[in-house]
């Protein structure tokens, strides 16, 4: 990367308020600087070697670059979270800054911590970028209704099934992407054929239940009733993303889909009979279009 560059640092999970204040200051700075805008990351959660487990992510790695270009990024450049770089010291993980990735400038949030047990901060990176004589911007951390915004926050709420809250919270909709796979089929034999996809492992699974969804299949947004878990009606034993995706014909074997999660419909449960399963996803599809008529 031999554009000159302002970089945001951190991990993004969910590419939340938080982490959109940092990218609004970087675009800032970047317009100022006359340089690209661009994110430091990593290819793994921190968390997995230095406390030795892994938060449930809630994006994969493409759906967080994805995001981040949304929001007006040109350049992602995920890190190896490895050994190595676990014990860089800060002052060394400055310098690959400054030299492999021309770094022109840095925000960083005022909590953020780097290098080997973590002993660099927002103030040492602030002196460091001075002495360097390049503008170094440190955002504070954001709040929704006196709650600090965070990824950890965002994770609880989607496990509870708080989706419109969590919404206010990521300031987009919890999205999740991936590629449809054959099921059973047996959706089309009620009158209502759904996706099936396959969840990307590492990722938090949301309050299991019916939702109201959009999909994106080609650029295009649908309408779509999604349930998330075994299908206990049919004596399903695995979790399985099953959207039902509203007006829509069309083959989508093998398609990327992406979900966007709106609003949590209701639990799932058992039904006595595929007739009561039937009449029950009928009604979900209504209060979707509804929802979504009311936005």
């Amino acid at each position: 990367m031999k554009e000159r560059t302002i970089y945001a640092l951190g991990f993004f999970d969910g590419v939340h308020l938080g982490h959109q204040a940092l990218l609004a200051a970087c675009k800032a700075l970047a317009k100022q600087e006359n340089c690209a805008a661009g994110v430091i990351t990593f290819d793994s959660h921190p968390d997995t070697l230095v406390l030795g487990k892994t938060p449930a992510l809630l994006n994969t790695a493409e759906d967080r670059a994805r995001l981040l270009k949304t929001f007006g990024i040109q350049n992602v450049i995920a890190l190896p979270f490895d050994k190595a770089m676990m014990e860089m010291p800060w002052q060394d993980f400055f310098r690959l800054l400054m030299e492999t990735y021309h770094a022109a400038g840095i925000v960083c949030g005022n909590d953020f911590r780097f290098g080997h047990r973590g002993e660099g901060n927002a103030s040492l990176l602030r002196t460091a970028c001075e002495k360097e004589n390049i503008p170094c911007a440190v955002v504070p951390e954001q709040a929704v209704n006196g709650i600090r915004v965070s990824s950890t926050h965002i994770r609880t709420l989607l496990e509870s099934g708080d989706t419109e809250t969590a919404v206010k919270f990521l300031g987009h909709p919890h999205i999740l992407t991936g590629t449809v796979i054959s099921g059973r089929k047996l959706g089309r034999t009620i009158g209502i054929p759904t996706a099936n996809l396959a969840l990307p492992e590492g990722l938090l699974i949301p309050r299991l239940g019916v939702y109201a969804c959009l999909a994106i299949i080609d650029g295009k947004k649908h309408m779509a009733v999604t349930n998330i878990g075994t299908r206990p009606t049919v004596e399903g034993h695995h979790i399985t993303v099953e959207p039902w995706i509203l007006d829509f014909d069309g083959d989508l074997y093998g398609k990327q889909l992406t979900l966007e999660f709106h609003k949590f419909l209701r639990p799932e449960r058992k039904f006595p009979d595929l007739a009561a399963l039937q009449a029950e996803i009928r009604k979900n599809g209504e209060e979707t279009r509804n929802f979504f008529r009311e936005k």
